[in-house]
């Protein structure tokens, strides 16, 4: 698979990225559909090792296998990674440039303490180790902006979540319903992100939702700051009601909650939601739903993501803010490089 870009990528704004999602997802499956694994070794434990928009992949597919997955499946974002890590782990590094610092001292000691090792990568010092060590590699095309890849690196997480047993084929499917529910209903999620960015384009947001759906709570978050240049929190029930609850006697109408829901809640959060917003409501009026839409849980991460993406480039426009520079970003790298 080529390392150079097959979408122009760089002479693209963020917002014709975001529309590019489906693309990136179905072009995706068909990289997946090629990859085969010589054999699968023995496990215990996975590790998915990433950072930003390269790691919340592994969030997100960590949350998605634990209703189903006979072994536990952990992310990890940081130099280094768990003493339990050996043998018997499966280690996954997804960057996306495969020169994420952080990942590839992980991996150091991936190897240091004998684990099994998979990767994700367009090209960089990641994919040279896998050739060099002969690991199993899948490789996407390159061009895009990390957090922009998404769509092609969830894909190839789930794959390889496949080929190693920890979940069924039936991935595929779900995703390709998902590509059909986002082309067919794009413009009614188009105008609904854009409503909500000009609701809160003055306000300072929290996301809300589910245990399960954390990983995606988080890319609202990571989009709102990469994107639209600004601050938010998340927190996720039930445990948002055994702390952060009590914070809300200091709650103020700068403070816009966004509940983003789905049909696989546990009745009992459903209802410590509608309980909550009650106390919330005291203190702010600016509380807005979104619902998930489709029938599995990857088709409804998949819609609250796509619905997220759309909402950071809009609050971008109405703020002012160039949704896909980093300059900080670049200039915190450059200023470690050297060191």
């Amino acid at each position: 698979m080529p390392t150079t870009p097959i979408f122009a990528a760089m002479e693209k704004t963020m917002d014709l990225l975001v529309a590019d999602f489906t693309e990136h997802l179905s072009v995706a499956i068909e990289i997946a559909d090629k990859f085969k694994l010589d054999a699968v070794p023995e496990f215990n434990n996975v590790l998915i090792c990433g950072l930003g928009g390269s790691g919340i992949g592994g969030t997100i597919l960590s949350q998605l296998l634990a209703d189903h997955c006979s072994v536990p499946v952990q992310s990890s974002k940081d130099y280094t990674i768990p003493a339990f890590v050996d043998g018997k782990t499966l280690v996954i590094a997804c960057s996306y440039s495969g020169n994420t610092e952080e990942t590839l001292e992980a991996i150091d000691h991936a190897i240091e303490q004998g684990a099994n090792i998979a990767c994700i990568s367009s090209g960089g010092k990641l994919s040279d180790m896998a050739v060099q060590n002969n690991w199993p590699l899948i490789t996407v095309p390159g061009g895009l902006p990390p957090r922009a890849a998404f769509g092609l690196t969830i894909v190839q997480l789930l794959k390889l979540a496949e080929a190693y047993g920890m979940t069924s084929p039936k991935w595929k499917s779900q995703v390709e319903k998902a590509i059909a529910y986002l082309n067919s209903n794009e413009q009614s999620i188009r105008a609904t992100a854009r409503q909500l960015a000009e609701s809160i384009q003055s306000k300072l947001p929290i996301v809300y939702t589910s245990n399960w759906l954390e990983g995606v709570a988080t890319r609202w978050n990571q989009q709102i700051s990469e994107n639209s240049k600004g601050l938010s929190w998340h927190n996720v029930y039930p445990e948002m009601n055994h702390n952060e609850l009590v914070g809300w006697a200091s709650g103020t109408h700068d403070l816009s909650v966004i509940y983003l829901t789905s049909s696989f809640d546990h009745p009992r959060v459903s209802k410590r939601m509608e309980l909550t917003e009650t106390v919330i409501r005291k203190k702010t009026p600016h509380i807005h739903h979104y619902s998930a839409k489709g029938d599995s849980k990857i088709e409804q991460a998949l819609h609250l993501i796509h619905l997220g993406d759309w909402m950071t480039v809009y609050l971008a426009e109405y703020k002012g803010a160039d949704s896909i520079e980093i300059e900080v970003i670049d200039w915190l790298k450059d200023s470690l490089a050297k060191f």
